[in-house]
């Protein structure tokens, strides 16, 4: 019974005859030694048919029928070509004797045994024979050099990886995942920072630090007052707009009179007050971000949201890994996450 490899190439089908002769054998050692020796190789398969694709669309359209453990018509046809029929006995008609298969993917082997009848093998033996087969292909079809078979691979997988970044099916969820990412690691930046501005400008105003206890407000409180010296009563309505009180408004007039803060160089205070208005738009940018991530959540995982809201069910979402897994989990499991 002759015994047959499929290999899938970057270019199109080839049908290998395999033959173990009596100096390589059949065993998988002796099968992977003959393959860095082309001769004794070339001994042990025969080329009986290669079969181009068409297009660089053909090669894309089988490709991701192969991954997916399919068989395409091309295919289909081309074993169908090439392989042997079987012969029925006369005796018996259920009994035949056919060719024996050789193919790497066990799903695509399993596919091609329900369809066509063959005989499929699909083991460590079959994957060494490839292996020797992806080495020395183009010893083998004469009309392939080694660099045209780089070119192809490399063309068909940027076609491949393009179609499967354009039709990801969690490409809704990974954009929910970045954005829960970002925010938490948003809000960490923020704390570092707003200490950091609470500290360096507390050398000049430490009053400050009781009054306004909001990060965003002291970081804009310290980009408006600047020198406190230079702190009047014309300056109220832009204190009152930031602190949103009148009151706390005056109290921050009354404690910079009385501030027992060190004076400040014009070279510092430029500073520290550039570097208050950097926390002040990421303060801002922040809040944008979690503005697009509750339209993001609402438009994929509205149920989710309602239920648990849109910030901890993003990150149900980012430790499931997609919306997907996470509801296929069971309740233990989204407890412990």
């Amino acid at each position: 019974m002759p015994t047959f490899c499929l290999y899938e190439a970057a270019s199109g089908y080839a049908l290998f005859q395999v033959k173990f002769t009596e100096d390589i054998g059949s065993s998988l050692d002796e099968v992977k030694k003959s393959i860095s020796e082309l001769p004794r190789f070339s001994k042990m398969v025969k080329l009986v048919s290669f079969a181009p694709f068409t297009s660089a669309e053909d090669a894309l359209k089988n490709i991701n029928a192969l991954t997916e453990g399919d068989m395409t018509e091309t295919l289909k046809n081309f074993l169908e070509m090439h392989l042997p029929k079987g012969k029925k006995k006369k005796d018996s008609e259920k009994k035949k004797k056919g060719p024996k298969l050789m193919v790497l993917d066990k799903k695509l082997a399993n596919c091609i045994k329900e369809v066509l009848g063959f005989e499929v093998v699909s083991n460590k033996k079959v994957e060494a024979v490839t292996r020797g087969l992806r080495d020395h292909f183009h010893h083998f079809v004469k009309a392939l050099r080694p660099e045209d078979i780089h070119q192809t691979q490399l063309a068909l997988s940027h076609s491949y990886s393009r179609c499967k970044v354009k039709f990801n099916v969690h490409r809704v969820d990974n954009m929910i995942i970045q954005s829960i990412a970002l925010l938490d690691q948003i809000d960490k930046d923020l704390n570092t920072f707003s200490m950091r501005v609470r500290e360096w400008y507390g050398y000049h105003f430490p009053e400050l630090v009781k009054i306004a206890g909001d990060n965003y407000m002291y970081a804009k409180l310290a980009c408006t007052i600047q020198h406190k010296e230079k702190l009047n009563e014309e300056m109220l309505p832009e204190l009152e707009n930031i602190l949103m009180d009148a009151g706390k408004a005056k109290e921050v007039l009354e404690a910079a009179r009385k501030s027992m803060g060190q004076e400040i160089s014009i070279v510092d205070m430029i500073n520290i007050s550039r570097f208050a208005q950097r926390v002040v738009k990421l303060t801002e940018y922040r809040k944008n971000l979690h503005n697009y991530l509750i339209k993001k959540m609402n438009d994929c995982a509205p149920n989710l949201s309602a239920l648990i809201g849109e910030q901890v069910g993003a990150r149900l979402i980012s430790k499931a890994g997609s919306l997907t897994n996470l509801a296929k989990y069971p309740a233990s499991t989204v407890q412990i996450l």
